[in-house]
């Protein structure tokens, strides 16, 4: 399992789909502003300039609204993940 640095979060987007009026399936609605995930692993947070760490304000398993477009998408056996900053993290849901 990765794990992240820093205040970086891998996050696990849900995948979306669209069904146009024929039938066709599209694999998600690249227009949205914001997209769900769900939070699989956190770095320790930010250190401040004194050495004070700041921590992470998500946990794992938490269901979170990301921006869309923000980080990196990776691979990590067969589930595609993503590592996106805390500050792409815009809500925590439910």
């Amino acid at each position: 399992m990765l794990k992240p640095l820093g205040d970086r979060v891998v996050v696990k987007f849900e995948e979306v789909e669209e069904q146009t009026a024929g039938g066709f399936v599209l694999a998600g609605k690249s227009h949205e502003a914001t997209k769900k995930a769900t939070v699989v692993a956190i770095g320790q947070g930010l250190r401040t300039l004194n050495g004070d760490l700041i921590a992470p304000s998500v946990a794992v398993d938490d269901l979170v609204l990301v921006e869309n477009g923000a980080g990196i998408d990776i691979k990590d056996g067969d589930e595609k993940l993503a590592i996106v900053r805390e500050s792409d993290i815009l809500a925590i849901l439910g």
